[in-house]
């Protein structure tokens, strides 16, 4: 059984949150502070977190900073629809996705299910077409062991980052817009979403370009979207 850790100091949305989900068939653990959260996690086998950004003894910013030391797990921040800051800086310390609070219990759903999948086939969307591996020049993705290395170092992503940086190097050369991006590998509409692909690919960058500032691999054809350059091969 998928197991999943929902933080929220507010215990009215934890058990709000748990009884979607054990509908769903998940069992859930349930933590109130940043802390709890790294406790349960240290103990339990956990394959999603649904943290709130704003809770005592350790926030959900900063407990997302610590968890990424040390876990690719998909982190989902939930945070007030008018605080788009929260949103944002969850993403920019390593969270994949972000619930809105008020939120409708078949998004939440739709979205742990979401997360889960790429979690768990890391990079698997519309099949591999039978290939093992895919390069372009010093980047290379193993798909049968979900392994990306630059120069031959190995380099760790989460689910959503290794999902990008596949769509894009299993089409190089291919430019793709925001939009399309999102409606890849989130598998729903895009409105809006320009800062939540825009904070994945500069974590990408920051990960496998040597001066993500001026990049090799992962560049931007302005006003179009981005693409891996096929010159790299």
């Amino acid at each position: 059984m998928v197991s999943i850790l929902v933080c929220d100091d507010d215990r009215e949305i934890v058990d709000a949150i748990e009884i979607y989900l054990s509908q769903e068939g998940y069992h859930i653990f349930k933590a109130y502070d940043g802390e709890q959260a790294l406790d349960i996690l240290g103990r339990e086998n956990i394959q999603l977190l649904i943290m709130d950004v704003m809770m005592p003894k350790l926030d959900g910013i900063r407990a997302t900073l610590k968890i990424r030391e040390y876990s690719s797990i998909p982190i989902i921040i939930l945070s007030a629809k008018s605080e788009d800051t929260d949103k944002i800086l969850g993403l920019n310390v390593g969270a994949d996705d972000y619930i809105s609070k008020p939120f409708n219990p078949l998004e939440l759903v739709a979205r742990v299910k979401s997360n889960l999948r790429r979690y768990t086939s890391l990079g698997g969307m519309n099949g591999e077409g039978g290939k093992s591996q895919y390069q372009v020049g010093g980047l290379v993705i193993n798909v049968e062991n979900k392994q990306v290395t630059v120069d031959g170092e190995p380099v760790k992503m989460t689910p959503i980052e290794y999902s990008i940086l596949l769509l894009l190097m299993k089409n190089p050369g291919k430019t793709f817009s925001i939009n399309e991006i999102y409606e890849s590998i989130w598998n729903e509409e895009a409105i809006g979403v320009d800062n939540t692909v825009a904070v994945h690919i500069r974590h990408i960058r920051e990960k496998i370009e040597i001066n993500p500032k001026d990049p090799k691999y992962l560049k931007v054809v302005w006003g179009v979207g981005y693409k891996v350059d096929k010159g790299q091969q």
